[in-house]
């Protein structure tokens, strides 16, 4: 007769973290069939023996070698034996609740009044050592989930299992972990996170003694007595400490906005100074540059006179030698080229000539010169033309007895020996200090230190200015 394999798998509910096949009995030729989420573990004469992970399985002995030792077979093939069969989810048990069995005592530190406090939350739940679960939760039992489900045929749950372990837990850490951190028992909402840090790490080890793990732990909310006087007390106090110091925070920031304000404008204020300090600064410097420059260059003109002059002391003549021993140069070099205009000639005109020469140059003085200037009276020589003065006018030069400019048609003054023209308005006055017709001041003065020129000069007398 043909033999027919039994089929062995779990699709139950996937809140259940460990389930017990209910046929314990098969033959060689059955069918294992584990999902992708789950673990099995056969049993066999009350001993933990083979595990296997997600696949289908066929019941020989080279694929379950420790239960094959064991097993009794017949020739046929088809004797039973007898195994148990546990089935192991291995998803993450989501959003499981917990909560404290009864208040939490704290004393608030500030006040030092005692409070009670609760908490509770949700966590994760989820299995790490499928062995260590059966063989410490489970034992004999058909499975096991986290709720109580004595319809399913559990007779215990996870949840009455460790309720004590996470209340105590809890209890035990909660008010330790708000004073270790300073946590201000009226904005607690804000500490959430890192109380649930903290209490994690205290329950977590009791869990993985057990074969389970638990990959978030979170405290959801912690219940305040807002029915308790001295709480009630504690937060009044609390709201006018907020006034308070919203209050004190505003006029700290006016106060720093005044001080800002304040800073600003010594800012704009010292940097509109600079900037006028930095003007009046170039302005001063360029004109002590200007001064500088001009007491330079004065000092420079001064020195070239002074130097000047002393080459003329040292050589033993001064500056009206040098003119006339020019003009006797000139002289000198048309003595032998003169003639008389008024008749006659040979010796007598050369000597008339010569004594006018002579006379003109500075040669003789005394009644010769005289003599010989009387002589000279109505001669002319050659090498030297008539007299000339300039046009006031278009400074032109004119012959000395015009009346008119020969280039502009100009009247010409014609000037006696005490007569001179003004610079200023250009016309004929008496030589002195000012001119009669329109009161310029006539007498020429030094630039520099305002001393008295005389005619011709050429370096101040005073100061040693050279004179434009």
């Amino acid at each position: 007769m043909a033999q027919i394999a039994d089929v062995i798998k779990y699709e139950g509910d996937n809140s259940t973290f460990i389930w017990k096949h209910p046929c314990e009995d098969f033959n060689s030729l059955t069918q294992l069939i584990v999902h992708e989420s789950q673990e099995a573990i056969f049993f066999m004469n009350g001993q933990a023996l083979d595990l296997f992970g997600p696949g289908r399985y066929t019941l020989e002995t080279q694929n379950i070698p420790k239960i094959g030792k064991l097993l009794n077979r017949s020739t046929g093939g088809d004797t039973p034996f007898h195994c148990e069969v546990y089935f192991i989810n291995k998803t993450v048990q989501m959003a499981i609740k917990w909560g404290t069995d009864s208040k939490v005592r704290f004393i608030e530190p500030t006040y030092g009044v005692p409070l009670e406090l609760g908490a509770s939350g949700e966590m994760n739940l989820m299995v790490s050592d499928p062995r260590k679960l059966l063989i410490k939760i489970v034992g004999t039992m058909n499975g096991i989930a986290w709720d109580d489900r004595t319809s399913g045929g559990f007779t215990k749950s996870l949840s009455s299992s460790f309720r004590p372990l996470i209340s105590t837990a809890v209890k035990t850490n909660l008010s330790a972990c708000i004073k270790a951190n300073n946590i201000n028992i009226l904005e607690i909402d804000e500490s959430l996170s890192l109380l649930s840090d903290v209490l994690k790490q205290q329950i977590i080890p009791g869990f993985e003694e057990y074969g389970l793990t638990i990959p978030e732990f979170y405290v959801t909310t912690v219940v305040l007595p807002e029915s308790d006087p001295s709480f009630k007390r504690i937060r009044e106090l609390h709201t006018i400490s907020l006034q308070q110091k919203m209050i004190a925070a505003e006029a700290a920031i006016k106060t720093a906005q005044a001080e800002s304000a304040a800073v600003v404008t010594a800012a704009e204020r010292q940097a509109v100074l600079e900037r006028e300090t930095t003007a009046t600064e170039i302005a001063r410097r360029e004109a002590e540059r200007d001064i500088i420059r001009a007491q330079a260059e004065a000092q420079a003109t001064k020195l070239s006179g002074f130097a000047e002059a002393e080459v003329m002391r040292a050589k033993g003549y001064t500056e009206k030698d040098v003119i006339q021993a020019g003009v006797q140069a000139a002289y000198a070099e048309g003595i032998g080229n003169m003639t008389i205009t008024g008749g006659g000639g040979g010796v007598a005109g050369d000597m008339i000539g010569l004594g006018v020469g002579m006379a003109a140059a500075g040669a003789v003085s005394g009644p010769m010169s005289e003599m010989f200037k009387g002589m000279g009276a109505g001669f002319a020589t050659e090498s030297q033309p008539a007299a000339k003065i300039t046009c006031p006018n278009c400074n032109s030069e004119v012959p000395e007895n015009s009346k008119f400019c020969l280039e502009c048609g100009t009247k010409i003054e014609i000037l006696g020996e005490n007569e001179m023209l003004c610079p200023a308005c250009g016309k004929k006055t008496a030589k002195g200090k000012f001119c009669m017709e329109c009161g310029a001041s006539l007498v020429a003065k030094c630039p520099k230190c305002g001393a008295e020129l005389p005619n011709g000069a050429k370096f101040c007398l005073e100061c040693g200015e050279k004179l434009q």
